[in-house]
Formats: C-alpha cells, sequence, structure tokens
C-alpha cells in the first residue's frame, strides 16, 4: 500500500481549473491560520494530522463501511479544514447569525457550504468535504491541539535555520501569539493636558 497518498492528496489536482479554484479559496484561510499560529506550525499540522485525519475518516467511511473505491484528490480538503475550525471560533463569539427571521447557528455554515459545493460542483466528493469540516471542528474546538509540535522544538528548528532571516513573511513561534508584525504600539487612551 502506497502510505504516502494519505498525506499528498491535496497536493494533485484534476486539471487547472480545479487547482485554481482550491488555491483562490485556500490562500486567505491559510494565511490566517499561519499568522495566528505560526509558519512551522503550519507547515507541520497541514503535511500531517490536518491531512491524514480526514483522509483516514473518509477511508473508514468509503472503504470499511460503504466498500467504494472513489479516490480523492484537492486542497478543498484543506479549505474545509480551515472553515471548521474558523466556524468554532465563530461559535464561540457570535453563536448564530440572523437571517430575516431565522437564526442559523454558525457552526453550522461550513456544513451548508459543503451542501452546496457538492450540488454546484457534481465532481466534488460530499464525504470527504464533511470529514475535513468534522476535522476542523476537533481543531477548532482544540480536541487535536495535542498533535501541534511543541514550541520547544519549532524554536530550535527557527534558530537552527535561521528562518527569520532567510524567508521574508515567516511568522515565528513568538510573533504568533500578536500576530504577524508583533505587538502594535497604541496609545493610553488619556487626555494630554497642558499645566
Amino acid at each position: 500500500m502506497a502510505m504516502y497518498r494519505i498525506n499528498t492528496y491535496p497536493l494533485i489536482h484534476a486539471n487547472l481549473f480545479h487547482a485554481l479554484l482550491c488555491t483562490t479559496a485556500l490562500t486567505p484561510l491559510l494565511e490566517r491560520f499561519e499568522s495566528e499560529n505560526g509558519t512551522l506550525l503550519s507547515l507541520a499540522m497541514f503535511a500531517g494530522p490536518l491531512s491524514t485525519f480526514p483522509a483516514g475518516l473518509y477511508l473508514l467511511f468509503e472503504r470499511g463501511l460503504w466498500r467504494g473505491n472513489t479516490a480523492i484528490m484537492g486542497a478543498s480538503i484543506w479549505v474545509f479544514v480551515l472553515l471548521g475550525i474558523e466556524a468554532m471560533k465563530a461559535f464561540r463569539t457570535t453563536p448564530s447569525l440572523s437571517i430575516g427571521p431565522y437564526k442559523v447557528p454558525t457552526w453550522t455554515l461550513p456544513l451548508i457550504l459543503t451542501v452546496f459545493v457538492s450540488l454546484l460542483l457534481s465532481t466534488t466528493s460530499l464525504l470527504g468535504h464533511l470529514c475535513a469540516t468534522g476535522v476542523g471542528y476537533l481543531y477548532g474546538l482544540g480536541y487535536l491541539k495535542f498533535m501541534a509540535p511543541p514550541e520547544k522544538i519549532l524554536r530550535w528548528f527557527e534558530s537552527k535555520l535561521n528562518l527569520l532571516g532567510r524567508l521574508p513573511h515567516y511568522v515565528s513561534v513568538d510573533q504568533k501569539t500578536f500576530g504577524r508584525y508583533g505587538i502594535l504600539p497604541s496609545t493610553s487612551g488619556g487626555i494630554a493636558t497642558n499645566v
């Protein structure tokens, strides 16, 4: 069995349109994740558990329960993982969205988008996107944070490889808490008076 496929399938795309669509959707979400968590952690999580867990869930359902053999590919898996993570963050601050007289829970928005995408683009994998959204929910709730490498190891790699000096838009472990630009100056809010 070719085990490398379980975490490299998001890199393969069906055609140029598929690659452009996935890249367009992924870029802003991944940039936000990177600015909040750091570049090395983002690389480790997306090359590891945030790729393999959706694939494992998909294989469990597709091959284990339904005895199917449908292959999936594309970075849309990462898009739906990130949408699940963002939905859980949004749910903590804004539990529901008001659309007319209806209140829609914010955590359901990725599920609605998953169904919408599968109806709009018939070649997409509804099961694959649902598995990815589920993994995003688990990560957003904090259940998968134990899979992240310790900050001590990330700092060691940063210092040995001099990543801050070599990569122009690198987000270090120390910068991640306050975003890409570190702590921004602010005013004290007091009024200056001449005495």
